[in-house]
């Protein structure tokens, strides 16, 4: 059996889809490893690295991927102006593919997945049920997010984060106030809490409170059952329940030194939860972090990979935050795919066997034929 690692060539996406621990495993149980040249450089995995894992280096990315049974990937597939052909056209017919393939943003990919009879898998549709946590992909990432956001908003703010007694007198704490407590946002609760900031998170699934109070913030939400998916994630609420989240939060925003805003809702345009007039009335010199930029962005003034600033209020809208952090985010997403890749691979011989939740909702083509859409 082969696998093959290419190296992303989305911009700015600095991440691998396996690092050289990972290899060593899958060498040691009998699977060879190509990898692409450099794939691994830019966060941190030098090729001499992967070599003394076990991987062939291999520099011709068309034979590359016309020899490997099972591809990795981070990102989705995507046309290659190096060699002017998209990256699927030079999949060897048959084989396995397997990464984050955002197919809800570019349906025409799942055609041609299905042309070329790739079976794929999309690790974003991995349910939330304990089995599948080690393969969770977007909850790693998005800690790494959440972590981040913290960072970039420390960075941007001229205030310290924490309380300070000195000699020139007291400096109290700065007010952070975090919207949306999945996993994103409860890392940015305890980095945040970790720096000395006085912590507030609004949320309006009744089960993250308890969370939210462990690591010592403040909840502030409107509890409403109707807001929590079967799936474990938020879904939208009605009209009603949205006038009274923005009524809630503007009560809010206005103390805030820092808001991280992190409310996703999967496939859909993400919910406006701050809006011109709640940062028209935000302190002067405050910043906002919005991790949902890439799905539109959770404050109206967001713009993708941008930073605006409005009313002396600046607004980052940060895209690919994980990347931002490629070594330990390259290191927990091998992880991921190694643990998923246990589920398919039985006595070193693929065995996909679809009466297994965890494939069923991640297998978008096989043999010719489109599961999911």
């Amino acid at each position: 059996m082969k696998i093959a690692i290419p190296k992303e060539i989305v911009p700015n996406e600095h991440r691998v889809a396996i690092t050289p621990d990972i290899v060593e495993k899958l060498v040691k149980s009998g699977i060879d490893i190509s990898i692409e040249s450099k794939a691994g450089e830019k966060a941190d995995f030098a090729d001499s690295l992967y070599s003394q894992a076990g991987a062939v280096i291999v520099s011709d990315i068309q034979n590359l991927f016309e020899n490997a049974d099972i591809i990795f990937k981070v990102q989705k597939p995507v046309f290659n102006s190096i060699i002017n052909k998209h990256e699927i056209e030079i999949m060897k017919k048959g084989a396995i593919l397997i990464g984050l393939l955002q197919i809800t943003s570019e349906p025409e990919l799942i055609q041609m997945l299905s042309q070329h009879n790739i079976t794929s898998f999309a690790l974003e549709f991995i349910p939330r049920i304990s089995r599948a946590q080690p393969m969770d992909v977007l909850s790693s990432q998005s800690n790494i997010s959440g972590y981040k956001s913290v960072l970039l908003a420390a960075n941007t703010i001229k205030k310290l984060l924490p309380m300070l007694t000195t000699a020139a007198g007291t400096i109290i704490p700065a007010k952070v106030f975090i919207l949306g407590a999945g996993v994103a946002g409860l890392q940015a609760i305890a980095t945040a809490k970790r720096l000395g900031a006085v912590v507030q998170a609004f949320d309006v699934r009744p089960a993250v409170k308890q969370e939210v109070e462990s690591l010592g913030a403040k909840f502030v939400g409107l509890t409403i059952e109707e807001a929590t998916a079967t799936t474990g994630y938020a879904k939208e609420v009605s009209q009603e329940h949205q006038k009274k989240e923005k009524e809630l939060i503007s009560q809010y925003i206005k103390d805030a030194d820092i808001a991280i805003t992190t409310a996703l809702i999967p496939g859909k345009k993400s919910p406006i939860l701050i809006t011109k007039e709640m940062v028209e009335t935000m302190k002067s010199g405050s910043v906002i972090v919005d991790l949902a930029a890439e799905q539109g962005g959770n404050c109206e003034l967001t713009k993708a990979n941008e930073q605006v600033i409005y009313n002396n209020v600046t607004i980052l809208g940060p895209v690919n935050v994980p990347s931002m952090m490629s070594h330990h985010a390259s290191q927990m997403y091998s992880r991921n795919i190694f643990n998923f890749l246990n589920l398919i691979i039985k006595d070193g011989k693929i065995n996909i066997d679809f009466n297994d939740i965890i494939i069923k909702q991640t297998c978008i083509t096989h043999q010719g034929e489109i599961l999911k859409k």
